[in-house]
């Protein structure tokens, strides 16, 4: 049949402007962040699979149900189990858009995975930037949360095992030096508290004996009623804010590193997700465009 005169060329039924590679692409791309892995079934050729996400939810909220009430309510603000079930949820909803829209060519779902996306990577650069030009304030706000943490830190178990493992990580104690410890009601050093630990530190702050077999979990007893030359042949003196503060100024390669490892698949999710959303909507005027010359004789 003729065509009219100045009118496009006409696609086949069969074109499409959805690039398969750019579609999938993108789909596997969420896959990875969304399952954590697979394993083929005895009984069936499905794969078995294990998502990232709710299982960080299921670990989160099966750390809060196990802990007292009043405790949990105590920490809330320090609390590990928190931490999991907020990224466990956003994670999956985030990746549910990406993977749903991509295999769906759901413009909205799409649209939603990438700007969320771009709020996450616009968070993390405020965030870098911010801590490096307010570096005091920044080192004052983790001082506030380290406090918080050595506080409570006999209420939430989760939060006593974080904190050892950096004490022992970092060979640091407390946040400016271990007598920081006395702000912990079982630690404190005051003369009416009744507690056994009354002026001890936690062994996590106590120096590595190689040759001791079993861990002394007193080893840090009385150690806050000691001057810093004499206690420091026990324990760690040193505050772990410094501690950390010149661990990052030691590895800031590293830590750059790590940071463009995670802008770097944000910033392909968010092109990807904008190249097949102009694709989707160069296909539905096509599709239009077709539906409207179908009936025209000079088509």
């Amino acid at each position: 049949m003729a065509r009219r005169p100045g009118a496009p060329a006409a696609y086949g039924e069969d074109f499409s402007f959805v690039s398969p590679l750019v579609k999938y692409l993108l789909f596997f791309f969420n896959m990875l962040f969304w399952f954590w892995s697979s394993e083929v079934q005895r009984s069936s050729h499905w794969p078995k699979i294990k998502v990232i996400s709710m299982v960080m939810v299921a670990i989160g909220v099966y750390a809060r149900l196990m802990k007292h009430a009043e405790a949990a309510l105590a920490c809330l603000a320090v609390d590990p189990a928190i931490l999991l079930i907020v990224v466990g949820i956003l994670m999956f909803l985030l990746t549910f858009c990406g993977c749903i829209g991509s295999l769906r060519e759901n413009i909205c779902l799409l649209q939603t995975f990438s700007l969320c996306l771009t709020i996450v990577f616009l968070l993390q650069l405020a965030a870098g930037v911010l801590g490096f030009v307010f570096s005091d304030k920044a080192r004052g706000k983790v001082s506030e949360i380290i406090n918080n943490a050595i506080v409570h830190y006999r209420d939430d178990l989760d939060l006593q095992n974080l904190i050892d493992f950096g004490q022992k990580e970092f060979s640091c104690c407390g946040g400016i030096s271990y007598k920081d410890w006395s702000q912990n009601m079982y630690f404190n050093c005051s003369e009416d508290n009744p507690s056994r630990e009354r002026c001890s530190v936690p062994y996590s702050c106590c120096l590595p004996t190689p040759s001791q077999a079993v861990i002394n979990t007193m080893c840090g007893q009385g150690m806050q009623a000691l001057e810093y030359l004499e206690a420091s042949k026990v324990i760690y003196t040193n505050g772990c804010i410094d501690k950390l503060v010149n661990w990052i100024h030691s590895n800031l390669f590293l830590l750059g590193g790590v940071a463009l490892g995670l802008a770097i698949p944000q910033l392909v999710g968010i092109l990807l997700s904008q190249i097949l959303v102009n694709q989707i909507k160069d296909q539905i005027k096509l599709q239009l465009y077709n539906q409207q010359h179908r009936a025209d004789p000079w088509y």
